[in-house]
Order: C-alpha cells, then sequence, then structure tokens
C-alpha cells in the first residue's frame, strides 16, 4: 500500500496563516456584556471546490479513483486542496489550487514553487508542458526514495495549480496521463474561475 499525505500537494511558498482557518477565536475578555452587537462584515465564503477536477476526470480503464479529502487552502490563503487516490491505494493524486491578485502574481508563485521543488521531487529535471500558461512538469522520486513523483504547475489567470501524481517505484505515470489530467484541470479553471471572480 502506497502511504500518501495531503501535506504532499500543498505549495510550500505560501505563506503560512497564524490562526487555523475556519476556527472561531476567543472574544477578548475585556469585551463589555452590554456593548451593541458587532456588525457582520465579513466577505462571503467562497467555494474554491467549484475550481477541482471530479473523480470521473482521473478514470481510466485500469484505475477507478475517489476523493479522499478537501480542504480550503490551510495556510490561509484563497484556494483549495484534494486528494484523490484509486480503490487498490497504490496511486493518489494531489491537487491544490490557489488564488492569487492577478496572473502576473500567479506566474511569480508558480516561479517560487519551481524554485522548491526540490523539496518534493528528486532526481527529476523541469520540461515545459502545453497544460495551461507556464506549464511545467517534472518526474523523478520523493526525497526519501518511496514513491515515484510526477508534478505539474500550470497558470491559468490569477489561479496556480499543483497535481502532485504518486505511484509505487517503478510505477511512474505516464506523461500522457499527465498531460490529459491537466488539461481536464485547466478546463475546469477556466470554466470556474469567473463564477468566483464576481
Amino acid at each position: 500500500m502506497l502511504a500518501i499525505g495531503l501535506s504532499a500537494c500543498t505549495p510550500g511558498d505560501t505563506p503560512a496563516a497564524t490562526e487555523a482557518p475556519g476556527l472561531p477565536t476567543p472574544e477578548s475578555s475585556s469585551t463589555s456584556q452590554t456593548s451593541a452587537p458587532k456588525e457582520n462584515t465579513s466577505a462571503p465564503v467562497v467555494d474554491y471546490a467549484r475550481l477541482l477536477i471530479e473523480p470521473g476526470d482521473i478514470n481510466s480503464a485500469y484505475d477507478t479513483f475517489v476523493a479522499r479529502s478537501t480542504v480550503p487552502n490551510r495556510r490561509g490563503g484563497k484556494g483549495v486542496s484534494a486528494l484523490y487516490v484509486n480503490e487498490a491505494d497504490t496511486r493518489a493524486l494531489g491537487v491544490t489550487i490557489s488564488i492569487l491578485p492577478d496572473e502576473a502574481a500567479a506566474a511569480a508563485a508558480l516561479e517560487a514553487s519551481m524554485h522548491a521543488i526540490g523539496n518534493t521531487v528528486t532526481g527529476g529535471e523541469p520540461a515545459p508542458s502545453r497544460v495551461g500558461n507556464n506549464g511545467t512538469v517534472v518526474a523523478g522520486l520523493s526525497p526519501d526514495g518511496s514513491k515515484e513523483i510526477t508534478t505539474l504547475l500550470f497558470t491559468e489567470g490569477p489561479a496556480v495549480a499543483r497535481l502532485e501524481f504518486q505511484s509505487a517505484p517503478g510505477d511512474v505515470t505516464p506523461l500522457d496521463v499527465v498531460t490529459d489530467i491537466g488539461i481536464k484541470q485547466e478546463i475546469a479553471l477556466r470554466v470556474g474561475l469567473p463564477a468566483i471572480q464576481k
């Protein structure tokens, strides 16, 4: 069985949040009980999960995938991460979508991710990919040598997408499969981004 974790699909260049998102923070003890209620000025919650591919987009003639987990960006930014695994638990795909202020910021974030790619993939050289804008793919091993890892990064508008394919050593995810799934994720972003940018 392949040991997998969602942390592997979260880019390392996003600044860490000081508190866990979504958890209530205790009010200050100095707050008066008789003070007027505060007006709710928080922005509406955006469902970034609509930007993700579906498990059916990953399935093949020999593999069926399910979504094991979907979580908002755990580091305080805008975006979402998901982990998909096949029924045999021998292959996994981690997808992370990060939303930046604009296309230039997205391109800069992708560049920063490429500088840190050696932290998650060793023994591979970055190569251009036709997926999205600035598409780049790197295939190699995890630093401990326990998994084959192929990482695809690309931008679509203000979004940076990172797809990390994991499998057992010697069972590399074929590049055409990586490209096909990447194109499906690019389409999901192209269709979904206008709705969340309103």
